[in-house]
Protein backbone atom coordinates (compact mmCIF):
# COMPACT_ATOMS: atom_id res chain seq x y z
CA UNK A 1 0.00 0.00 0.00
CA UNK A 2 1.28 3.25 -0.71
CA UNK A 3 1.28 6.51 -2.63
CA UNK A 4 2.84 9.24 -5.04
CA UNK A 5 1.42 12.47 -4.54
CA UNK A 6 2.47 15.72 -6.62
CA UNK A 7 3.65 18.42 -4.02
CA UNK A 8 4.65 21.49 -6.50
CA UNK A 9 4.27 21.98 -10.16
CA UNK A 10 5.23 24.48 -12.85
CA UNK A 11 4.04 24.08 -15.89
CA UNK A 12 0.27 22.82 -17.65
CA UNK A 13 -2.13 20.57 -15.93
CA UNK A 14 -2.15 18.24 -18.97
CA UNK A 15 -3.39 14.61 -17.78
CA UNK A 16 -1.68 13.19 -20.30
CA UNK A 17 1.18 14.63 -21.37
CA UNK A 18 2.28 17.11 -18.78
CA UNK A 19 4.86 19.57 -19.57
CA UNK A 20 6.92 21.32 -16.94
CA UNK A 21 8.51 20.62 -13.73
CA UNK A 22 6.50 18.60 -10.90
CA UNK A 23 8.59 17.60 -6.86
CA UNK A 24 6.92 14.75 -5.77
CA UNK A 25 6.84 12.34 -2.64
CA UNK A 26 6.31 8.83 -2.45
CA UNK A 27 6.09 6.45 -0.03
CA UNK A 28 4.86 2.55 0.57
CA UNK A 29 4.65 -0.16 2.87
CA UNK A 30 4.89 -3.65 1.29
CA UNK A 31 4.25 -6.75 3.03
CA UNK A 32 4.04 -10.09 2.75
CA UNK A 33 1.50 -12.09 4.14
CA UNK A 34 0.98 -16.19 4.52
CA UNK A 35 -1.80 -17.76 2.76
CA UNK A 36 -3.25 -20.11 5.51
CA UNK A 37 -6.15 -19.14 8.11
CA UNK A 38 -3.58 -16.79 10.42
CA UNK A 39 -2.38 -14.62 7.95
CA UNK A 40 1.39 -13.81 9.31
CA UNK A 41 3.09 -11.23 8.71
CA UNK A 42 6.36 -13.10 6.73
CA UNK A 43 8.28 -9.75 5.80
CA UNK A 44 7.44 -6.00 5.50
CA UNK A 45 9.60 -3.52 3.36
CA UNK A 46 9.20 0.08 3.32
CA UNK A 47 9.94 3.07 0.93
CA UNK A 48 9.87 6.32 0.67
CA UNK A 49 11.37 8.88 -2.10
CA UNK A 50 11.82 12.50 -3.50
CA UNK A 51 11.33 12.80 -6.85
CA UNK A 52 11.82 15.22 -9.52
CA UNK A 53 10.16 14.90 -12.51
CA UNK A 54 10.24 17.16 -16.43
CA UNK A 55 7.75 16.49 -19.19
CA UNK A 56 8.84 18.28 -22.73
CA UNK A 57 6.78 17.02 -25.65
CA UNK A 58 6.62 12.79 -26.15
CA UNK A 59 9.47 12.99 -22.94
CA UNK A 60 9.77 12.28 -19.43
CA UNK A 61 12.89 12.61 -17.39
CA UNK A 62 12.64 11.71 -13.50
CA UNK A 63 15.90 12.62 -10.65
CA UNK A 64 15.53 11.72 -7.32
CA UNK A 65 16.19 10.07 -3.93
CA UNK A 66 14.40 7.23 -2.08
CA UNK A 67 14.98 4.93 0.53
CA UNK A 68 14.16 1.37 0.76
CA UNK A 69 14.50 -1.02 3.95
CA UNK A 70 13.39 -4.26 4.76
CA UNK A 71 11.75 -5.82 7.80
CA UNK A 72 11.27 -9.34 9.35
CA UNK A 73 7.25 -9.99 10.54
CA UNK A 74 6.95 -10.66 13.91
CA UNK A 75 4.77 -13.70 13.56
CA UNK A 76 7.31 -14.77 11.01
CA UNK A 77 10.01 -14.41 14.24
CA UNK A 78 7.65 -16.28 16.67
CA UNK A 79 7.01 -19.18 14.24
CA UNK A 80 10.76 -19.60 13.53
CA UNK A 81 12.87 -19.07 16.49
CA UNK A 82 16.40 -18.07 15.92
CA UNK A 83 15.43 -16.33 13.05
CA UNK A 84 16.19 -12.99 14.28
CA UNK A 85 19.51 -13.80 14.61
CA UNK A 86 20.17 -14.04 10.98
CA UNK A 87 17.58 -11.34 9.72
CA UNK A 88 18.68 -9.61 6.89
CA UNK A 89 19.00 -5.50 7.20
CA UNK A 90 18.59 -4.84 3.97
CA UNK A 91 18.72 -1.18 2.84
CA UNK A 92 19.30 1.62 -0.03
CA UNK A 93 19.71 4.83 0.11
CA UNK A 94 19.88 5.51 -3.68
CA UNK A 95 19.64 8.67 -6.35
CA UNK A 96 17.88 7.48 -9.52
CA UNK A 97 17.56 8.90 -13.27
CA UNK A 98 14.51 7.85 -15.60
CA UNK A 99 13.34 8.45 -18.81
CA UNK A 100 10.60 7.76 -20.37
CA UNK A 101 8.86 8.50 -24.23
CA UNK A 102 6.10 7.78 -26.12
CA UNK A 103 7.25 7.09 -29.69
CA UNK A 104 3.31 6.69 -30.50
CA UNK A 105 0.45 7.80 -28.20
CA UNK A 106 -0.45 4.14 -27.02
CA UNK A 107 3.19 3.29 -26.06
CA UNK A 108 5.53 4.42 -23.50
CA UNK A 109 9.27 3.14 -23.26
CA UNK A 110 10.96 3.49 -20.19
CA UNK A 111 14.85 3.37 -18.17
CA UNK A 112 15.91 3.87 -14.90
CA UNK A 113 18.76 3.69 -13.22
CA UNK A 114 19.55 4.05 -9.23
CA UNK A 115 23.14 4.19 -7.52
CA UNK A 116 23.03 3.36 -3.90
CA UNK A 117 25.39 5.36 -2.06
CA UNK A 118 24.32 3.17 1.50
CA UNK A 119 23.49 -0.31 0.85
CA UNK A 120 23.30 -3.02 3.83
CA UNK A 121 23.26 -6.69 4.17
CA UNK A 122 23.34 -7.88 0.60
CA UNK A 123 22.70 -4.56 -1.25
CA UNK A 124 24.94 -3.74 -3.64
CA UNK A 125 25.02 0.00 -5.45
CA UNK A 126 23.85 -0.30 -8.83
CA UNK A 127 20.16 -1.27 -10.13
CA UNK A 128 18.30 -0.89 -13.65
CA UNK A 129 14.66 -1.09 -14.59
CA UNK A 130 13.58 -1.40 -18.15
CA UNK A 131 9.55 -1.22 -19.40
CA UNK A 132 7.59 -0.70 -21.60
CA UNK A 133 3.52 0.61 -20.83
CA UNK A 134 0.48 0.03 -23.30
CA UNK A 135 -2.51 1.72 -23.55
CA UNK A 136 -5.38 3.65 -25.23
CA UNK A 137 -4.27 7.20 -24.18
CA UNK A 138 -7.19 9.51 -22.85
CA UNK A 139 -9.95 9.63 -21.10
CA UNK A 140 -12.08 5.86 -21.74
CA UNK A 141 -15.47 6.26 -20.15
CA UNK A 142 -17.21 3.76 -19.17
CA UNK A 143 -16.38 0.61 -21.62
CA UNK A 144 -12.56 1.33 -20.20
CA UNK A 145 -9.65 -0.22 -22.55
CA UNK A 146 -7.11 -3.21 -22.42
CA UNK A 147 -3.46 -2.66 -21.14
CA UNK A 148 -0.64 -4.43 -20.99
CA UNK A 149 2.70 -3.93 -18.96
CA UNK A 150 5.98 -4.95 -18.96
CA UNK A 151 9.14 -4.45 -16.63
CA UNK A 152 12.71 -6.17 -16.03
CA UNK A 153 14.79 -5.57 -12.81
CA UNK A 154 18.75 -5.61 -12.75
CA UNK A 155 20.64 -5.89 -9.76
CA UNK A 156 24.23 -5.45 -8.80
CA UNK A 157 24.36 -8.19 -6.21
CA UNK A 158 22.54 -10.74 -8.34
CA UNK A 159 25.19 -10.16 -11.07
CA UNK A 160 22.43 -7.72 -13.06
CA UNK A 161 20.08 -10.40 -12.65
CA UNK A 162 16.80 -10.02 -11.07
CA UNK A 163 13.07 -10.38 -11.93
CA UNK A 164 10.95 -9.66 -14.71
CA UNK A 165 7.04 -8.91 -14.38
CA UNK A 166 4.12 -9.11 -16.73
CA UNK A 167 0.33 -7.03 -15.41
CA UNK A 168 -2.23 -6.90 -18.34
CA UNK A 169 -5.92 -6.64 -18.18
CA UNK A 170 -8.44 -3.69 -18.32
CA UNK A 171 -8.40 0.17 -17.51
CA UNK A 172 -10.54 3.26 -16.77
CA UNK A 173 -8.80 6.37 -17.11
CA UNK A 174 -10.83 9.90 -16.02
CA UNK A 175 -10.41 13.41 -16.93
CA UNK A 176 -7.81 13.86 -14.23
CA UNK A 177 -5.46 10.79 -15.27
CA UNK A 178 -6.32 8.82 -12.47
CA UNK A 179 -6.45 4.92 -13.86
CA UNK A 180 -8.17 2.38 -12.11
CA UNK A 181 -7.03 -1.04 -13.37
CA UNK A 182 -7.79 -4.65 -12.91
CA UNK A 183 -6.45 -8.07 -14.42
CA UNK A 184 -3.68 -10.08 -13.81
CA UNK A 185 0.13 -10.27 -13.07
CA UNK A 186 3.04 -12.90 -13.25
CA UNK A 187 6.50 -12.51 -11.51
CA UNK A 188 9.24 -14.56 -11.96
CA UNK A 189 13.03 -13.78 -10.38
CA UNK A 190 14.95 -13.02 -7.13
CA UNK A 191 12.40 -12.16 -4.32
CA UNK A 192 11.01 -8.61 -4.81
CA UNK A 193 10.97 -8.89 -0.63
CA UNK A 194 14.10 -7.84 0.32
CA UNK A 195 13.83 -9.61 3.46
CA UNK A 196 14.22 -12.75 1.32
CA UNK A 197 16.49 -10.81 -1.56
CA UNK A 198 18.70 -13.63 -2.25
CA UNK A 199 15.58 -16.18 -3.50
CA UNK A 200 14.52 -17.18 -6.55
CA UNK A 201 10.17 -17.01 -6.88
CA UNK A 202 7.58 -17.08 -9.29
CA UNK A 203 4.44 -15.31 -8.60
CA UNK A 204 0.80 -15.33 -10.63
CA UNK A 205 -2.40 -13.43 -9.35
CA UNK A 206 -5.02 -11.00 -10.22
CA UNK A 207 -4.88 -7.65 -8.56
CA UNK A 208 -7.20 -4.19 -8.44
CA UNK A 209 -5.04 -1.45 -8.68
CA UNK A 210 -5.74 2.68 -8.11
CA UNK A 211 -2.91 5.10 -9.94
CA UNK A 212 -3.12 8.56 -8.64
Amino acid sequence: MGARVGIFRYGNDDPLYPQGWQLDIEGAAMARLTLDDMRDLDTVDFRGGVPLTYGIDNWQFKLGYYHLSSHLGDEYAINNPGSLDNRVNYVRDSFMLGVSWYPVDFMRLYAEAAYAFNATDGAEPWEFQFGTELSRPGITGFEGSPFLAVNLHLREEHNFGGDFTAEAGWLWRGHTGHVLRVGAFYFNGKSSQYQFYDDSQQQIGVGMWYDF
